[in-house]
């Protein structure tokens, strides 16, 4: 990669804007009711979800594929992605009719991957390796030089970043005055370099606010030290923005145009996922849900603000919603796991429903860890309650009845190991 200076240009980003016509129709910008009266401010949503695979990453990797010479096509291209990014690929190809290799993490929800082969169709290939994006990506990048084909950057590529960049065009011509805040996902930071590089250009009093899960937040550490930082460990669970490592590009461009970054708990990414799924009939993937999820965090600053959240995607698994709800309860607070040990006689359990579960709590889980010839036999316990002020009342019960218990909520491996 070139060490020059390089910040896109409101001309380039039109142009890329052009190329994409040939494809895409502009997604709908427009406020949501529900998100503008909690937060008592204008809440704009920008609906990459309505995209035809999907998400926004067909924007970047079109306009990458696009702008090569038909002398480089006809050998095909490689990419590597967590499954938006191989989709945007994989429709290109098919569109294109050129051939493409998909390098995917074995994580990959398998709902992604079978819409990579629908989009791709007879153009694409697929390559399950690696637990993580970075794993898959290092293998894609050695197959491309090993094979003459063009690898095409998720993120660190200039037309991909001025790709992703026509989202800050379009938006700049559905809106009818400046917006205050737009909130926009990271994961290796092609959109956020794109859109921002833009909207700083054209309304550079608009705060462009980076979002990014907090098991993942490698650009928050890039910035904060001055330089890419690729993280030892993230947490895969927001699978669309779960990368070890920001773009060269894109952390140089970011560090200019982000106004603030915002680290969201993936319980906090679950509650959007099922709030705008119960309250505006919206469908999105986790990352789609980083920008909403955001606002509680900001909720005193964008109150009487004209605000924007980017929802880049709703690729999402429906086997994953009920690993969504629970996380979303746990970090809400409204459900709670025990280990208790039992006293070994008829009745024990009865006694402590009676005695201890409140007239809004709800015994939902309970399971003997082992069974033993002692005295007292241990067993897990979930108890979910109407209020997150009720844990206080629950464990005063307990208390009171001298039940012998272990709260296992704050021990995240032990809760991993036993639910």
């Amino acid at each position: 990669m070139s060490t020059e200076k390089y910040f896109p240009t409101v001309e380039n980003i039109e142009k890329a804007a052009g190329l994409l016509s040939e494809i895409l129709e502009p997604t709908p910008l427009k406020q949501n009711p529900n998100l503008s009266a909690r937060y008592e401010a204008e809440v704009y949503l920008k609906r990459e979800d309505l995209q035809m695979v999907r998400s926004y990453k067909i924007r970047g990797a079109y306009n990458k594929i696009r702008s090569l010479s038909p002398e480089i096509l006809k050998y095909g291209v490689v990419c590597a992605s967590a499954g938006n990014h191989a989709q945007g690929v994989a429709f290109s190809c098919n569109k294109l009719q050129i051939m493409g290799s998909i390098y995917m993490p074995t994580t990959t929800p398998r709902q992604k991957i079978e819409q990579v082969r629908m989009f791709g169709k007879e153009y694409v290939d697929i390559v399950l390796t690696g637990d993580t994006f970075d794993a898959a990506n290092k293998a894609a990048i050695e197959y491309a030089q090993k094979s003459g084909k063009t690898f095409i950057p998720p993120f660190d590529d200039r037309k991909v970043i001025e790709g992703q960049g026509t989202i800050g065009l379009e938006i700049s011509k559905q809106i009818d005055a400046p917006l205050d805040y737009i909130f926009v996902p990271i994961g290796g930071g092609g959109l956020a370099s794109g859109l921002g590089s833009y909207i700083k250009q054209t309304f550079p009093d608009t705060k462009v606010i980076g979002v990014e899960p907090a098991g993942a937040a490698c650009m928050d550490a890039s910035i904060k030290n001055g330089h890419v930082t690729e993280l030892d460990h993230i947490d895969k669970f927001v699978d669309g923005a779960a990368v070890k490592k920001a773009g060269e590009y894109t952390y140089e461009i970011c560090k200019d145009v982000l106004d603030d970054i915002i680290l969201v708990p993936e319980g906090a990414v679950c509650t959007a996922i099922i709030e705008m799924y119960n309250k505006s009939a919206i469908v999105v993937e986790p990352a789609g849900a980083l920008s909403v999820a955001a606002l509680r965090f900001y909720a005193d600053k964008i109150k009487g603000k004209r605000v924007a959240c980017i929802i880049s995607g709703s690729n999402n698994d429906i086997i994953r919603m009920e690993e969504i709800r629970e996380k979303s309860m746990l970090y809400e607070g409204l459900k709670h796991y025990f280990i208790v040990n039992f006293p070994q006689r008829p009745g024990a359990v009865l006694s402590f429903i009676r005695d201890v579960i409140g007239p809004t709590d709800d015994l939902v889980y309970i399971q003997y860890i082992r069974k033993t010839n002692k005295e007292d036999g241990p067993a897990l316990i979930g108890i979910e309650v109407s209020s997150k002020d009720d844990h206080k009342a629950l464990i005063k019960r307990m208390d009171a009845n001298n039940i012998n218990y272990e709260y296992i909520n704050e021990n995240n491996k032990l809760l991993e190991i036993l639910i």
